[in-house]
């Protein structure tokens, strides 16, 4: 019988130098996309996917993170007064029970490899997920739910796959696509970041993942790999080589890239949009503001 995957890994150790000023002082994980924080985002899609248990691979002027998932009586009490039921209601997402979530302490900045083996301890042996906030996916069902579903007939370890244009596989960890089996594909491959050409395919993993606790058996026997860090990716490639199980799932939804600038503005755009209390204002004035610049040229 196939183990439920109930623990995730959320590496958050990150600096968030792309985003300086900001990050000087708050968390790249807590800047707001709309109203809600990315954090938030990744915590949401992980209990629509049954996650129970959530671990947060941290660094040093991460506290705020903690806070953000702690209850607030003070604040709680005044809306209560106040009679704001909704935004009450708003705050429950936002806190997390004794004992389900745990903070772990990356000292080093030596890789995603490293953040998720600096959890192997809370882990067991079960399957677990790995979600990396900087992906934000819109999804009619939520992209790691997606994921468990497929997990749940296939087991093995699973990494979530998106189509890129090929003179952008330079960006990404491609698949070497063993067999295409529709929205999952076996995998014989994986290549970091491959030169313009060299690409396997055109399947680039994002930030969800669903592994078995023997890639953490790998990462305690890797050194390190490209630019001295331990790497998920050459993990994974293990597990290829010694049991080959696993697959790359094409998800359904859009992925934005919030760790970058250009991505968080298009996810900006994207969900205020999407927001039916925001979507008629927002839209009126993008469209003016379109019409400037086009009077402008």
């Amino acid at each position: 019988m196939k183990k439920k995957v109930t623990k995730a890994i959320f590496p958050v150790a990150g600096l968030g130098t792309r985003f300086l000023p900001a990050t000087k002082s708050i968390p790249k994980e807590i800047m707001t996309l709309v109203d809600r924080p990315l954090i938030q985002y990744a915590i949401d899609e992980a209990r629509a996917a049954g996650i129970k248990e959530f671990i947060f691979v941290t660094s040093r002027g991460k506290s705020a993170l903690e806070d953000y998932f702690d209850h607030t009586p003070e604040l709680e009490n005044t809306l209560r007064k106040k009679g704001k039921t909704e935004m009450l209601e708003m705050l429950k997402n936002t806190n997390m029970d004794s004992g389900a979530i745990a903070y772990m302490r990356q000292h080093k900045a030596l890789g995603l490899g490293h953040a998720v083996w600096c959890a192997r301890r809370l882990l067991g042996n079960e399957p677990f997920a790995v979600i990396l906030p900087d992906d934000v996916i819109a999804a009619e069902t939520p992209c790691l739910q997606q994921m468990v579903e497929a997990h749940a007939e296939i087991g093995g370890n699973m990494v979530a796959a998106m189509e890129v244009p090929d003179d952008k596989t330079s960006a990404y960890g491609v698949l070497d696509v063993k067999e295409d089996m529709g929205s999952v594909v076996s995998v014989k491959g994986m290549v970091e970041k491959p030169a313009p050409g060299d690409a396997p395919s055109n399947l680039a993993v994002i930030g969800r993942y669903i592994l078995s606790p023997d890639v953490m058996g790998h990462l305690n026997k890797i050194k390190s790999g490209a630019g001295g860090e331990i790497q998920l990716t050459d993990a994974i490639a293990q597990e290829i080589a010694s049991a080959d199980n696993v697959y790359g799932y094409r998800f359904k939804g859009q992925r934005f890239d919030c760790g970058s600038k250009a991505g968080f503005l298009q996810a900006t755009v994207a969900f205020g949009l999407a927001r039916d209390d925001l979507k008629d204002e927002f839209q009126d004035y993008l469209a003016d503001m379109m019409s400037i610049r086009s009077a402008a040229q």
